[in-house]
């Protein structure tokens, strides 16, 4: 049953992750830094620490008690990852939004399971596998087998990207005003490499988490697994995130001179607003039910390439609806249906290592 609600979960936080864009797109009259950094305000400073109250009333003293080591190494790949997380909706401007999502999170769903375990080489600790793990034993093997079928799919996803530049002819203006394929695959790479951060963070803000987890077990004997303990460690890596965003999205708004932006007569200010707030909502909503399902699954490659898996299905089905696809031609369609595919069956290849693990 923990199985089947871990997978649940993490299905919840794709579906959030994949869909949190979508009202940026009906955001009118206001440039990208400028829409970007209220959501970010609502994802990284304001949501987070909210959602931590709700479900660890002493997180405050959890985080002034964790020891230095912890706290920095958390905030850094808190900062790489917010780098990952910008240039994400750089790369979804670029080639839209399922393009640009299968490709960032095929590469982050890659590095994301590797990573970790390449930190766990050099600091060995119980239950965790270090990177000579997915040379010596079947299971981890097995996961390197599917990590390679999702570069496969990455490849035949770009392959449907060349093709649709080629195809621009007969797509609409709206399409056509954004998307540049060739800057687009550059920020979209950057992008899947340093997203894989987050899970990095994640591992290091794991004593922070056990912390929380101790405090609900001792509080609730015999219940299990606390399923909001990351919640705690969220507002750390969040804080690394917002850092990056933060100034990078003020130098845009002093270099393109868009402050003005807030103060357009023509620009529905209060719609504008609200679409941003559910938007850097929705986006965090991906993290929260993360740590449940990583609660009933643990954290290893299963719990993020579940996530990575969902939140391509999902992207992509918003492809299809806001019709980015539609006008390219029928091998340009093909050859992005057999990419995403090919990440979903790489998905079930590394979701079978698990069942050779136990």
């Amino acid at each position: 049953m923990n199985a089947v609600f871990g997978v649940l979960f993490h299905f919840i936080g794709g579906f959030a992750s994949g869909s949190f864009y979508v009202p940026y797109k009906k955001i009118k009259g206001w440039s990208w830094e400028s829409m970007w950094i209220l959501g970010g305000l609502f994802s990284w400073i304001i949501v987070p620490p909210i959602a931590a109250w709700l479900t660890i009333p002493d997180f405050v003293n959890i985080i002034r008690l964790a020891s230095y080591s912890t706290l920095s190494y958390t905030f850094i790949f808190g900062l790489l990852w917010g780098i990952g997380g910008l240039t994400y909706g750089l790369g979804v401007r670029y080639l839209g939004v399922s393009l640009g999502s299968s490709i960032i999170l095929g590469l982050s769903m890659v590095f994301g399971s590797l990573m970790p375990s390449i930190y766990y080489f050099f600091n060995e600790t119980a239950g965790k596998h270090g990177i000579d793990y997915f040379f010596t034993t079947q299971s981890g093997i097995c996961i390197l087998i599917g990590l390679l079928i999702c570069v496969i799919g990455v490849c035949l996803c770009g392959q449907a990207g060349i093709s649709k530049e080629k195809d621009l002819t007969s797509l609409s203006t709206e399409t056509k005003s954004d998307y540049n394929f060739g800057l687009g695959i550059v920020v979209a790479i950057i992008s899947g490499v340093l997203s894989a951060c987050f899970n990095f963070g994640i591992e290091s803000g794991k004593p922070l988490a056990d912390v929380a987890n101790e405090l609900w077990k001792t509080n609730h004997p015999n219940h299990g697994e606390f399923l909001y303990q990351n919640n705690v460690t969220y507002i750390i890596i969040l804080w690394g995130g917002f850092t990056t965003n933060f100034i990078w999205c003020v130098y845009l708004l002093f270099k393109n001179n868009t402050f003005s932006d807030y103060t357009k007569a023509d620009a529905p200010k209060g719609k504008n607003l609200l679409l941003c707030a559910l938007a850097g909502t929705t986006w965090y909503l991906q993290f929260f039910f993360y740590g449940m399902g990583e609660s009933r699954l643990g954290n290893g490659a299963s719990s993020w390439i579940l996530h990575m898996a969902f939140i391509i299905l999902i992207s992509n089905a918003w492809g299809v609806v806001l019709k980015e696809w539609k006008g390219v031609n029928k091998k340009t369609y093909r050859s992005i249906i057999a990419g995403i595919v090919t990440i979903i069956i790489s998905i079930c290849v590394v979701g079978f290592a698990r069942t050779l693990e136990n």
